[in-house]
């Protein structure tokens, strides 16, 4: 007897994941990589927000010098300026960097101070990035210059940076006040005296506290460093250091002394530059007209801006001016130029003096015991 095998044609349905050859799996992210994404959120939010801001203060403020204005005044008063004044005004706006190189070099510690014309060297180019980059990128710019081409530790100059952005501060409102019998009537007075008070007992409190604990706050306020494997203990000791160094105008009241005074003279030329270039336009003004416009271009600058500060500077100007009664028309012109003598001259000069050290490179000058160590 026969057995017969049927085979059995019935079809069958095959699960498609089974024919289908399996996939490498997906690279897993490194742990290291998220973290990293991870610590740059913020970072990125900070900048978005920080853009938003500028963009904002740069619209308000372009707002306020280009509402309301006679193209036909503005010209016709440009064309009728009388520009010589702008050569005593150039000298003036010259004698205020001038001081303000000086003032720079006054907060390093006596004998820790690097040579004058490095120091103007550095500043200069510093404020050639500063009016053709967003963020105040200048002041990481001059930084670096100065790093390369003096003994100055980078931790030092930057506290000293710090300082002089807050000097630059308490000297406006001083300014402000001490002309104030002299100066027309502005809304915003209560507002800067309150300002005024918040920040010089900010910088005597910071005085007090590092007169009393020493170097102790400096040390706490960098502790979180260790965390990264590249300091050691060593490196971050060095660290506090050289900040010390660069606070000495916080913790010596002749190096506080000094640069203040230099800090008032630059304000000082840079409101007889604003007062001669309202000379070229016959604005029939005073010279506290001059302080007024420097003390309201300071407080702009406080403000996030664009490079060169664009609309924030002639928004200030045209306010200023408008507590004279000046109109809108007469004062937009003014701020132009103004603005011009403060930007061309840094143009040229930080032009000059790039080219000038990449022909004449200098090698690091800091001395070997000052090298950083080697990242671990």
């Amino acid at each position: 007897m026969t057995r017969v095998l049927l085979e059995d044609h019935t079809p069958q349905t095959l699960d498609p994941r089974a024919a289908t050859p399996s996939a490498p799996p997906a690279p897993s992210v490194p742990r290291r990589l998220l973290r990293a994404s991870s610590r740059l959120a913020p970072v990125r939010r900070s900048r978005l927000l920080f853009n938003l801001v500028t963009i904002a203060v740069t619209l308000v403020f372009s707002y306020i010098a280009l509402s309301e204005i006679n193209l036909a005044e503005v010209w016709s008063a440009l064309r009728s300026c009388d520009y010589w004044w702008l050569v005593p005004a150039l000298g003036a706006f010259g004698l205020g960097n001038f001081a303000r190189a000086l003032r720079w070099r006054s907060l390093f510690a006596p004998g820790r101070r690097p040579p004058r014309g490095t120091t103007m060297n550095a500043m200069m180019i510093g404020y050639f990035y500063n009016n053709i980059l967003p963020a105040r990128a200048g002041e990481a710019a001059r930084t670096v210059v100065l790093t390369r081409r003096s003994s100055a530790p980078p931790v030092e100059i930057v506290g000293t940076v710090v300082l002089e952005r807050l000097y630059d501060v308490l000297a406006i409102l001083a300014v402000f006040f001490l002309a104030e019998p002299w100066l027309p009537h502005v809304s915003w007075f209560g507002k800067a005296a309150i300002a005024a008070i918040a920040l010089a007992t900010v910088l005597a409190g910071a005085a007090t506290v590092l007169a009393v604990y020493g170097d102790r706050p400096l040390r706490l306020l960098l502790s979180p460093l260790r965390r990264f494997s590249s300091f050691s203990a060593e490196r971050l000791e060095r660290t506090v250091a050289d900040l010390a160094h660069g606070l000495a105008g916080l913790r010596n009241r002749n190096v506080a002394v000094e640069a203040f005074l230099w800090t008032g003279a630059a304000w000082m030329a840079s409101a007889l530059c604003a007062y001669l270039v309202s000379l070229a336009f016959h604005l029939n003004l005073p010279f506290a007209s001059g302080v007024l416009v420097t003390v309201a271009i300071g407080f702009g600058m406080i403000l996030p801006s664009p490079p060169a500060a664009l609309g924030v500077f002639e928004g200030a100007v045209v306010i200023a001016l408008g507590a004279y009664g000046l109109s809108k028309s007469a004062a937009l012109p003014y701020a132009l130029v103004l603005h011009a003598v403060n930007f061309i001259p840094f143009v040229i000069i930080g032009l000059g003096l790039l080219q000038y050290n990449a022909r004449h490179p200098v090698h690091s000058r800091r001395p070997q015991t000052e090298a950083a160590p080697a990242v671990a």
